[in-house]
Formats: C-alpha cells, sequence, structure tokens
C-alpha cells in the first residue's frame, strides 16, 4: 500500500490516535467555549430585565432608547396635577426637571418636595410611569435619589443617609 511505503520512507505520518495530552488541551479549549456561550446567551437574556436608574439631568443629557427605565428625584413644589387617577408632576434634582405621567393612585406618602422613584418609559420630553415608590418616613431617601442630590449639591440630608 502506498501509505505504507511513504511511512517507511518517512514522508508522511498519521498518527492513529490522539495522545492523553493533545485529547486533555481539545477538552479544555472546548470547555473555555462552551462557558463562552453560557455567558454571553446569559447576558443576552438578562439585558431586557435590566432596569437603569437615572436622575433628571441624566436623563436629558445621555439619549435613552425605548426601555425600561428608573427617574427619581425630589417632586417638585406645585408641580402636582391630580384628575382622578390621572397625575402629571415633575422632578428635579435641582438643576433639571423632567415630567412625569403616572396613570394609578399615588403612594400615600406621596407630596411636593419628596424624595420619590419611578419606573416607566421615557419618550424623550415626558416620562410614562406605571409605577412610583415615595419614601417610608422623613430619615430615607432612595439611594439613588440621594447620590444624584448629593452629585448635584442639593442634598440636605444626614452623611449616614
Amino acid at each position: 500500500p502506498p501509505v505504507e511505503r511513504l511511512a517507511q520512507e518517512g514522508i508522511a505520518r498519521m498518527p492513529a490516535e490522539m495522545s492523553p495530552k493533545a485529547r486533555r488541551g481539545l477538552g479544555i479549549a472546548a470547555a473555555i467555549g462552551g462557558l463562552a456561550v453560557a455567558a454571553g446567551l446569559v447576558l443576552t437574556a438578562l439585558e431586557d430585565s435590566v432596569v437603569y436608574f437615572y436622575g433628571p439631568t441624566d436623563l436629558m443629557d445621555k439619549p435613552v432608547d425605548a426601555r425600561r427605565i428608573r427617574v427619581g428625584g425630589l417632586v417638585v413644589e406645585g408641580s402636582v396635577d391630580i384628575d382622578g387617577t390621572q397625575n402629571r408632576f415633575a422632578v428635579s434634582d435641582g438643576k433639571t426637571a423632567v415630567t412625569i405621567l403616572f396613570n394609578g393612585a399615588l403612594p400615600d406618602l406621596f407630596r411636593e418636595g419628596q424624595g420619590i422613584i419611578a419606573e416607566g418609559i421615557y419618550d424623550g420630553s415626558t416620562f410614562s410611569a406605571d409605577s412610583v415608590l415615595a419614601k417610608h418616613d422623613e430619615t430615607y431617601m432612595p439611594k439613588e435619589v440621594a447620590e444624584t442630590l448629593k452629585e448635584q449639591g442639593v442634598w440636605q440630608g444626614g452623611e449616614n443617609q
């Protein structure tokens, strides 16, 4: 046979079986590839369920695509307009205000000058919220809202809040 003759002459040599070292390397490469594919699938699936937080100034400065986000700040004095379950109010971080529309009952603790977080969709000018969260007592400010207000130099709360 021609292959045996070539092998005898040292021209071509094909291993009959992979060495243990080569099999181990191939197994490790396959495992790393499988983990990379799994991580990519998980990140792609989670991308749609992540809800980002924005302050009003961040919302105006950065373009936001049509996805669910949270916006928070202090309810602007004199901006609250309640007509049955149709609510319109503005939230500010001290620099910029954004108008929020909310169809539903506002939390009992909702009032002007208080910190809130609204979750919904921003269309470029108005934020349509489907949930509004208000602080639960006088000493609590949502962490995201407090950080935004501190960055803007508006924060009036204590150091541990």
